[in-house]
This record gives C-alpha cells, sequence and structure tokens, in this order.
C-alpha cells in the first residue's frame, strides 16, 4: 500500500519513471476500457463535487476508459467500505472488468482516503493511500485517477495538470491558473496592469509571461509558482513577446522588434544569453517548440500572408509548412503537441472564421478541428497530447474551452471575469 502525505493544500509536481507508452486514442488504436466506479463511503463531508464524480470525469477526459452508467445498468452504486461480491459479480456480467471503489475517513483534521482498483480476473490489482486536508480530496482524487491510467497505459495522467490563462477583472489583465477541469482558479498578478502569453516552463515550476507593468514596452519575466518572486528576461527595446521554453528549460524563445521588424530570438534561462535566430524583413513571430528541441514553428508573413514556417532550432533550415494556395491566407500561432505527431494552429475558414486546425510536421495530413461561428484561437495542448486547450467566443464572450483532437468532448472551462484569452497548459 503506498501512502502519500499531502500535508498542506499546495499542489506540488511529482516526477515518477515512467515509461513511453505512446496511445493515440484519436485514431481508433486503442479500444477504451470498460470500468465501473461505484460511490465512494464516506464519514466526513467534503465540499464540492462527491469524489466518485470527479474520478469519473477524469477517467472520461483521458479518453481511454468508458465509464459505466451503473444505475441504467441496475447495480447499485452505492457501498460499504468494497462492493459486495453480488455486486462485483453482476458488474461483471455487464462487462465491467475493471472496477473502482474508495473511502474517506477522518484523521484528525486531516482526510485519509482509500482508492482500490480490481479486476475480476485478478481480484485486487492496486491500493493507494492518500492523507491530507479537506481543501485538496480534490486533488487525491485526481491522483488516484493518473494512477489508473499509469497502470494500464505506463504514460502519466493529466488530472494533476493545470492550465494558465489570463483574464480580464477590475478593469486589467492578470495571470491566473486553475486545474485542468476548471476548477480552483487562483489569481497569481495584481499588477493592475496588461499581462500576457503564459509560458509554462517544464519543470512547472515557472510561468514566463509578457507584461507591460514597466512601460509602453513589454517586457518578458518569470515568476516562480513556489515562492512568488518574479525576474526579469527579456527588456530589449521595443517589443518583447511570444515566449515559449525549449522542452529542457535551459533557453526560452521569443519575438522582438528590437531590429525594427520582428525578429524570433532565444535567450537562456538566466536572461543573459542572446542568439537571433531569424533574420528577415518580414514579421517572425510566435514560436513553439518541437518536444525533441531541435526544431521551431513560428509564425512569418514573408510569402505575403501570415503562415506557419519551421526551422531548426539554431535559425536554419527555414521552410513553409502551410501555404496560402493551399491551406488559406492566415495561419498563426502553431503550437507543437508534446508527442510531436501535430501542430495546431489558427486558422481561417470558408466564411473568414478563425478556427483550430491540425496539421502533421510533414504538411501531408491538415484537418479543421472546431467549427461554428465562433472565433477560436491561442490553441495549447494537453500533456498526453489529446486535447487542446483553446479561447473561444462560442458563449457570447471570450472564455477558455477543451476539445478532444477527434473534435470531441467540447467543455467550457472558465466561467468568471470579463475576458479569458491566452490558456496554456502545464506539461505534466
Amino acid at each position: 500500500m503506498l501512502l502519500t502525505a499531502l500535508a498542506s493544500s499546495a499542489v506540488s509536481a511529482v516526477v515518477t519513471g515512467a515509461v513511453e507508452v505512446f496511445i493515440d486514442a484519436t485514431r481508433g488504436a486503442i479500444q477504451k476500457v470498460p470500468i465501473a466506479v461505484y460511490s465512494f463511503k464516506s464519514a466526513v463531508a467534503v465540499p464540492g463535487q462527491p469524489p466518485a464524480d470527479v474520478l469519473k470525469d477524469d477517467l472520461r477526459r483521458s479518453l481511454l476508459f468508458e465509464v459505466a452508467d451503473l444505475e441504467r445498468l441496475g447495480i447499485r452504486a452505492e457501498v460499504n467500505s468494497q462492493p459486495k461480491p453480488e455486486i462485483l459479480q453482476k458488474a461483471l456480467e455487464a462487462g465491467l472488468e475493471v472496477q473502482v471503489w474508495g473511502t474517506l475517513l477522518p484523521r484528525g483534521s486531516q482526510i485519509v482516503m482509500d482508492g482500490t482498483l480490481f479486476e475480476s480476473s485478478h481480484g485486487e490489482v492496486g491500493r493507494k493511500r492518500y492523507v491530507g486536508s479537506p481543501g485538496v480530496v480534490r486533488h487525491m482524487v485526481h491522483r488516484l485517477a493518473d494512477e489508473i491510467v499509469f497502470h494500464y497505459t505506463g504514460e502519466q495522467g493529466i488530472a494533476r495538470s493545470q492550465i494558465a490563462f489570463v483574464s480580464e477583472r477590475d478593469g486589467a489583465k492578470e495571470l491566473f491558473v486553475m486545474d485542468y477541469d476548471g476548477y480552483n482558479t487562483r489569481r497569481l498578478t495584481f499588477d493592475a496592469s496588461l499581462n500576457l502569453a503564459p509560458a509554462w516552463s517544464p519543470d512547472r515550476r515557472r510561468l514566463a509571461f509578457v507584461t507591460y507593468r514597466k512601460g509602453d514596452d513589454p517586457q518578458i519575466e518569470a515568476l516562480d509558482l513556489i515562492t512568488g518572486a518574479r525576474r526579469t528576461l527579456v527588456a530589449l527595446r521595443g517589443l518583447n513577446i511570444t515566449p515559449d521554453w525549449s522542452p529542457s528549460g535551459e533557453e526560452l524563445a521569443f519575438s522582438t522588434t528590437k531590429d525594427g521588424n520582428s525578429e524570433i530570438y532565444k535567450v537562456d534561462r538566466y536572461g543573459k544569453r542572446f542568439e537571433r535566430l531569424t533574420d528577415h524583413g518580414a514579421a517572425d513571430l510566435a514560436p513553439t517548440w518541437s518536444p525533441t528541441g531541435r526544431e521551431i514553428a513560428f509564425t512569418s508573413d514573408r510569402g505575403g500572408t501570415p503562415q506557419i514556417y519551421l526551422m531548426s532550432a539554431d535559425g536554419t533550415n527555414v521552410r513553409a509548412l502551410t501555404y496560402r494556395d493551399q491551406h488559406g491566407s492566415y495561419n498563426t500561432s502553431a503550437a507543437w503537441s508534446p508527442k510531436g505527431d501535430w501542430i495546431a494552429y489558427v486558422c481561417r475558414d470558408e466564411q473568414r472564421v478563425l478556427k483550430i486546425c491540425l496539421i502533421s510536421p510533414d504538411g501531408q495530413q491538415v484537418r479543421q478541428l472546431t467549427s461554428g461561428s465562433s472565433s477560436d484561437e491561442s490553441p495549447s495542448w494537453s500533456p498526453d497530447g489529446r486535447h487542446i486547450a483553446f479561447s473561444s467566443t462560442r458563449n457570447g464572450r471570450r472564455d477558455i474551452y477543451m476539445i478532444s483532437t477527434d473534435g470531441t468532448g467540447l467543455e467550457r472551462l472558465s466561467t468568471t471575469g470579463r475576458f479569458n484569452d491566452d490558456p496554456a497548459w502545464s506539461r505534466s
């Protein structure tokens, strides 16, 4: 039995030696696992959504499990410390080989949560225990969901990932962060100014972002999410925008107008050593690193209209990925998938409305992911590469949404603030 102590309500990243097993759920390469999730036995009052419902949602969003409707199947969802043998048998007869249940018990001022994973053919195959304050019960459930995903795939789940974003409140645009499912929103900056384009470091400790708090020329700063400390990384004359951390976290790519027009540079994580990557009379901006760190995709209008280009990480081997005659006259804001198989970007459909599109790095596969009359922008990938967060006006104002890369599972994540934009999904 694994004892995991969550000593406070702080959320910390946990690094494990996961085997890289890439499963492409968007192409039908995996059959979803039917699973029964029983209501958790609870001897304590837990605020918010019931833990079992949180777990069901996490497992559904993984795209790896088919969560059963036990009530429709005539199976009792309420259990004591564990389901009775006749309930387990009935679930098996309904095709539910995998079953999960849990308990929550008080321990002084804290809560002990046990989660049990059961397979009809093998019996109990896993049990996890988590200890923490009532305020982190939801995080405990997210961790249990990630443990279940890892058990069956060898790759980390996304339930503990977070999304940083920009929200306009009190007349200013500030940085916020929320859990991947839209819960537990926290404000990060209080500048009463304009902050834009958050970008996570690979270790989830820092956010690079654009800030106007020191004047008309925006600078790029790094916010330490553990200590709250901020330091300036880029303060070149002109506009310094669109930062993106390299996969190693040792470098930051960005664009700057210090040379007159917008060019792409990179700088080390200390903000000391700069290297120019593009040198063209056109506007080059919005770099995004490939997961290997060997290439960068970016936006340029060097062909007459904004298009997506690729280059090596040292600025050589520049070539177009999208073309006006094939992909339309407006393609921007590329975001490279964590597995390297797709690049998401903002395209313009036949009605000249902005949408989210996907293209393979070799340019051979292209598809439009979102549809409708809304303006969809700022794509950002989930760590497992199966979802994209983006901003959209589909609800009458700009908010953050999530969608699976097969075009299903659209969810609205932000619900407050006048304007929500620039989502950035943490990498793990």
